[in-house]
């Protein structure tokens, strides 16, 4: 396997994180197309490049159906519990870095339209 698309091992990842994932989903439905592993390197493929969900490459699987994994464990708090538990373990360190709009710069022209609003104020006859 590529690193650079799996970068966890397949080892690692059935004793360390397999486990955290299969508590939080159920085992109705249908049987799914796109194993867990697949989904968790294509969230830490997505994580550090950065790339759209339709641009991740065909070795993940269906860049649909990699989202909405990724969209229903979000909600769950699964990705959050995972990262959290691995660095509580001292397997990973993880930064975090968050930004908004007071720190990130914006270009002279972003700012909007020179003079503020054109719509006036009216003043209804009494």
């Amino acid at each position: 396997m590529n690193k650079r698309f799996y970068p966890v091992s397949e080892s690692f990842f059935n004793e360390q994180i397999l486990p955290l994932i299969t508590a939080h989903y159920s085992r109705a439905g249908r049987p799914r197309n796109v194993s867990h592993y697949q989904v968790f390197s294509a969230l830490l493929y997505v994580l550090r490049t950065g790339v759209a969900w339709r641009d991740l490459p065909a070795c993940y699987g269906y860049w649909h159906t990699v989202y909405l994994r990724f969209k229903k464990g979000s909600d769950r708090g699964l990705w959050w519990n995972i990262f959290i538990q691995l660095q509580q373990h001292k397997t990973i360190t993880m930064n975090i870095v968050l930004a908004d709009s007071t720190t990130v710069k914006v270009h002279r022209h972003g700012g909007g339209l020179k003079g503020g609003s054109k719509a006036k104020a009216s003043i209804a006859p009494g």
